[in-house]
């Protein structure tokens, strides 16, 4: 028996890197994905392929997650598709860095509004269907820089600490339903956006960490998989570090 088997996962900005890992994941342990992104573009439609492998269920979904209305719409469709919802992964990010004194305002609210209010909207259309299921698993993704802060990063920083207020948040709201939440905060996790270092700057990261190296999508997809699972049946309201002890 497979950890996941006959539960339904959305992920939402799953169409590549950890997004991508986490569903291809779920989906091993016989998860049926419904994974949203900006556009279901090509990259969307691989990654569709390489979930129903598994023997799965899986469409992907065309959704700007910061959209309150969208958002509730999208939600009612995977529900009519799929039946149900046991766990949502609110990965759908953004980076927009740079000093606060140069900082724009679009800059701040469009990395508060896909990487902050994407998840409330996510939360606010599914709580309601775990509730009636009286159990689910709701999944933040934060950051180590949400727990310690990075200068340079105000906004991303910002929208990942209100990543693990608001996991702490529902998990006392809602955990008299039989509904679990937590957040997972990785460090120098190795993706498309950190190959854009210079060697350099990828090995003064790796000095800064104990393991000296960074993480890969699937060591992030790894915890996803125990906190959506009934293996972690008694956790919530957590932050667990993905990031070789650099935070501790």
């Amino acid at each position: 028996m497979k950890l996941l088997e006959g539960k339904v996962a959305i992920v939402t900005g799953a169409a590549r890197g950890i997004g991508k890992a986490i569903a291809l994941k779920l989906a091993s342990e016989g998860a049926n994905i419904a994974f949203t992104d900006l556009n279901i573009d090509d990259n969307a439609l691989n990654t569709q392929k390489e979930l129903e492998a598994f023997g799965v269920k899986a469409k992907g979904y065309a959704s700007n997650a910061a959209n309150f209305d969208e958002t509730h719409a999208v939600v009612d469709e995977i529900v009519k598709d799929f039946g149900r919802v046991d766990v949502l992964v609110n990965n759908a990010g953004i980076t927009k860095d740079g000093l606060m004194m140069r900082m724009s305002e679009a800059q701040w609210d469009a990395v508060i509004n896909v990487n902050l209010k994407s998840a409330f909207n996510f939360v606010h259309a599914c709580t309601p269907i775990m509730m009636k299921q009286k159990s689910g698993s709701i999944i933040n993704m934060s950051s180590v820089v949400g727990v310690s802060g990075n200068a340079g990063q105000a906004n991303y920083s910002a929208s990942k600490a209100g990543m693990i207020g608001l996991a702490k948040s529902i998990a006392k709201e809602f955990g008299s339903r039989g509904i679990r939440a937590n957040a997972i905060a990785p460090g120098f996790i190795i993706t498309e956006m950190t190959h854009a270092l210079s060697d350099e700057q990828k090995a003064k990261w790796a000095e800064a960490i104990p393991l000296r190296r960074g993480g890969t999508p699937e060591e992030v997809a790894n915890v996803t998989l125990f906190l959506a699972s009934d293996l972690s049946s008694y956790v919530s309201g957590q932050v667990i570090p993905v990031c070789g002890g650099m935070n501790t």
